[in-house]
């Protein structure tokens, strides 16, 4: 699960310490749940441990229970790493990132587009209003042929797609 670049990027997205929330996370995900065990195994500081976790905890991906431990009579937090919630935020990101390029797609099909030699690019009703030059450095603007945009975008999207179908939804 921590391979996938998706789960990766979302993990340090959440927590900012890339190099010590991993192994947090494959310690709970190996069987270690309580916090005092998860410092020991991976040599890193209880409270970058507690951070990490509570960070995780924020965003809904780990979830705890606290106990007394008998014999000190001090409290016990026991750590669970909810890899469904991690599924289902993938899932909205990819969503999210779907709906964003869908628009930017449609943009591009319903518009021609006219630009400069500088690259200032606009739409043919703001090029005509400018009788076909450029505003902002005066060169005159050409017809612009915007399918190259429209195939990476649509190559963008498509790339995206297996990662949502691997997280099991």
């Amino acid at each position: 699960m921590l391979t996938d670049p998706n789960v990766q990027e979302i993990l340090m997205d959440i927590t900012d310490d890339e190099k010590r929330s991993f192994p947090i996370i494959e310690c709970i995900l190996k069987g270690k749940t309580n916090d005092l065990e998860i410092a020991e195994e991976t040599e890193i500081k209880l409270n970058t441990v507690r951070k990490v976790l509570y960070k995780l905890y924020d965003a809904g991906i780990a979830t705890y229970k606290k106990s007394n431990d008998p014999e000190t009579h001090k409290f016990i937090y026991s750590w669970k790493f909810d890899q469904e919630k991690v599924n289902d935020i993938i899932n909205e990101k990819y969503d999210k990132f779907s709906e964003e390029i869908d628009k930017s797609i449609e943009y591009e099909e319903e518009n021609m587009f006219f630009a400069c030699n500088s690259n200032h690019r606009y739409k043919f009703e703001e090029a005509t209003e400018n009788n076909f030059t450029c505003p902002d450095c005066g060169d005159s603007l050409e017809f612009q042929d915007n399918s190259a945009i429209i195939t990476e975008l649509l190559r963008k999207k498509d790339e995206r797609v297996p990662s949502k179908r691997s997280t099991g939804k």
